[in-house]
């Protein structure tokens, strides 16, 4: 069970989290043959620094009552939700292996029904949000002092079911809601702002009377520091807008559309799983080892 709110974190301990996280990730799209490794890697920081420092939650009881809440709202990155989960001690690193196969627990979108500490099925983008307020609203009835995360992508701030749902958690003070935006300014289609721009985002949520936290999308400290300004927050949600690399940890990946949605082949995996020793500082056999 982690308790949540660990002021004094291990950093060394949450950096090597990050290394096994992204190993996860690309064995588990290489097993798959297809899977979006690009907005999966660029929120490793987020959800490591979330799940091993922040978050409420017990692995051995997802549906545990007074757990915070998740919602996947880009349901594409599952691979990064599914490893992290799988780092936690939801289920056998070995199952990340059965990622888009037939029965499989571990779907190519989240399955609320299949999977353990999945809150909602996800996939079509724009939904994540409104979901996340309901969660947010009924915890409130309940007088429950558990908290909501809510994990967005930058394109899929184009769907103006968004923007309803951010007018929704303004006009009800959901200071318990705390969204993450993975501003990559990549999407499938390319360039962000080519295909809809969507900026200034900071001061979009501002006028949307939302508490605004820029946050460098990739650096764990920055965002134990955002958690818990936005835990003191009252009256209004939080929004951290994470400025990060679409498929950060992998040099060829990095900065790519290419990448949004084309799983690694043999060769590709093996200089991937290189890379992640350049990135991340440990041997190559730290890297071979990194789940055991």
């Amino acid at each position: 069970m982690y308790q949540g709110k660990n002021e004094s974190p291990d950093i060394k301990a949450l950096e090597a989290h990050t290394l096994s996280i992204r190993k996860g990730i690309l064995l588990s799209l290489n097993a798959a043959g297809s899977g979006h490794p690009g907005g999966s890697l660029s929120m490793v920081e987020f959800i490591t620094a979330l799940y091993f420092a922040e978050l409420r939650h017990d692995p051995k009881d997802p549906k545990w009552s007074k757990r915070d809440r998740v919602f996947l709202s880009k349901g594409h990155a599952a691979p990064g939700l599914y490893s992290v989960l799988a780092e936690a001690g939801y289920f056998p690193k070995e199952e990340l292996l059965t990622l888009r196969k037939l029965h499989s627990n571990l779907q190519g979108h989240p399955h609320s029904e299949k999977t353990p500490g999945i809150e909602m099925s996800s996939g079509s983008l724009g939904q994540g949000l409104g979901a996340a307020n309901g969660a947010a609203l009924g915890l409130r009835l309940d007088n429950s002092d558990s908290r909501v995360f809510c994990i967005l992508g930058d394109g899929e701030l184009q769907e103006g079911s968004i923007w309803e749902a951010i007018m929704t958690s303004a006009h009800r003070k959901l200071d318990n809601l705390v969204a993450w935006v993975d501003y990559n300014n990549l999407q499938i289609d390319g360039q962000v702002e080519d295909v809809k721009g969507i900026a200034p985002l900071a001061q979009k949520f501002k006028a949307f009377n939302w508490n605004v936290i820029e946050v460098d999308g990739h650096s764990i400290e920055a965002h134990l520091k955002a958690f818990k300004e936005a835990r003191a927050t009252k009256g209004k949600p939080t929004v951290l807008i994470a400025k990060t690399i679409k498929g950060k940890g992998v040099c060829f990946m990095e900065n790519k559309a290419e990448w949004h949605g084309v799983a690694p082949n043999n060769e590709q995996l093996e200089a991937a799983l290189k890379d992640l020793c350049i990135v991340n500082g440990p041997s190559k056999q730290q890297v071979e080892n990194a789940d055991a």
